[in-house]
């Protein structure tokens, strides 16, 4: 049995509206495909765009910061480390 859908899934947008090198929009990390197409999908491929888009983020900041942790690393201050 499915549950019965009240409320429509707002979109992602957030305004920013500009695209990364990976083709994903840097402020709701949708493919172009998922922000053209965002009126006719069904609340189910709606959810799943958005799990996709928190997927992303997520990525996208786990690379972040493994990139400031190498470049910290590799600027020695001379001052010893304290943990």
């Amino acid at each position: 049995m499915e549950q019965l859908d009240f409320f429509t899934i707002p979109s992602p947008c957030v305004g920013v509206c500009q695209v990364n090198n990976r083709g994903y929009c840097k402020g709701c990390f949708r493919s172009r495909e998922e922000r053209f197409h965002w009126q006719n999908l069904t609340n189910e491929q709606k959810r799943n765009v958005i799990r996709l888009c928190k997927q992303r983020y997520q990525r996208i900041l786990r690379a972040k910061n493994q990139q400031a942790q190498a470049e910290g690393k590799s600027q020695d201050s001379g001052q010893q480390e304290l943990f």
